[in-house]
């Protein structure tokens, strides 16, 4: 497995219309948003860490049920999860929790600023 679960989290990312990166708190983290709001911080080093909006309820869940969620590093515990880079977060995984997290942000604004139904996009 040649791939990493930054490497997933960053084509799932480019796939994603409206998004843009940012470092607001230093080189050491990729923060992306849609409209300026934030829905992913990646901490691209040796210890790769993932931090993703997420619903309440579902945060609770993944966190009970994959060691490697927890809560949200340096975030709203109750809003934000951190996956850890492990081998029992598979790809598919990994890549619905960053499609979910968009999907949260874009919910959140104006539908007239909404790149995408929310409702829709990336339901399978």
């Amino acid at each position: 497995m040649g791939e990493t679960m930054q490497d997933w989290v960053r084509a799932r990312v480019e796939e994603l219309p409206g998004v843009t990166v940012d470092q607001p708190f230093g080189p050491e983290v990729d923060v992306f948003r849609v409209r300026g709001l934030m829905f992913m911080a990646l901490s691209p080093s040796s210890s790769t860490r993932v931090t993703l909006k997420s619903a309440p309820a579902d945060a609770e869940a993944l966190r009970a049920t994959y060691p490697a969620i927890i809560p949200g590093y340096h975030m709203n515990k109750k809003h934000w999860i951190t996956l850890l880079p492990d081998e029992s977060l598979e790809q598919g995984l990994v890549e619905e929790l960053v499609t979910e997290a968009y999907r949260l942000v874009v919910a959140k604004l104006p539908r007239a600023q909404r790149p995408v139904d929310p409702e829709l996009f990336g339901r399978v």
